[in-house]
């Protein structure tokens, strides 16, 4: 299936539902397809825009989606709407879902152990049938016997949960150890675990769960300010567009 992709400042992001995205993803899990998907957000774009070495390596994955509603208004000031966000934490937990069905098996990367520990809590108690084949927290300097455990026991999905620019960097670096689904996730470990509460859903049903975010944490305050800047690039995109 072809998906169509819309680029907003130089990303190609895809534009489709998150139904008939997910569909495509699993059917490339089922058939041991090499897969890289970068979540982004607008603050990712416009990191990408400032730091070309980053920029040059998100454009070596497989898919970029939406993660973020400011992307999702991009598109639409673009005049490519998009169906809505495909944000890394609902790819997570739909991957585990189907995973679990289908008695797939994973490898965790990413966050403090204590999170780690009580994330594998919680998948063996909400997806038993899920493998849990390794996992390590997000804190070390050689990565050697991480990468080693990945090789010999080759997961079906490995969940990277790094942050931007780390996550991306190491699965470029690494992807091709096994033939999995490799995806960057953030702070999705944290969530599913119980460490940090995810916006109810009135907050994302109305797109503001952004907004929730900040007066949760108001250290957040100098990563949103790249959201305007973010607009007024989309903008300018939009006025030098061929017509």
């Amino acid at each position: 299936m072809i998906i169509h992709r819309t680029r907003i400042l130089g990303v190609n992001f895809v534009n489709t539902s998150f139904k008939k995205f997910t569909d495509v993803i699993e059917q490339r899990i089922q058939h041991h397809q090499n897969t890289f998907i970068v979540t982004a957000n607008p603050e990712i774009v416009i990191y990408a825009n400032q730091h070309s070495s980053y920029n040059q390596l998100i454009k070596r994955a497989d898919y970029i989606t939406p993660d973020g509603i400011g992307i999702v208004k991009a598109a639409k000031i673009l005049n490519d709407p998009m169906p809505g966000r495909i944000s890394g934490f609902d790819l997570f937990v739909q991957f585990l879902k189907w995973g679990n069905e289908h008695h797939k098996s994973i490898y965790l990367l990413g966050s403090h152990q204590a999170v780690i520990d009580d994330l594998i809590k919680v998948i063996h108690h909400r997806w038993p049938n899920l493998a849990i084949l390794g996992s390590h927290n997000g804190y070390f300097s050689d990565s050697r016997a991480i990468t080693k455990q990945i090789q010999v026991k080759q997961p079906d999905m490995v969940f990277v949960a790094l942050g931007y620019p780390k996550q991306e960097a190491f699965i470029n670096r690494y992807r091709k150890l096994s033939n999995s689904l490799w995806i960057g996730i953030g702070g999705s470990f944290d969530v599913l675990s119980g460490h940090t509460k995810r916006a109810p859903q009135f907050w994302i049903n109305h797109h503001v769960e952004w907004l929730y975010r900040l007066l949760k944490q108001p250290q957040r305050i100098g990563r949103m300010m790249s959201l305007p800047r973010f607009l007024i690039d989309v903008y300018k995109q939009k006025m030098t567009k061929p017509k």
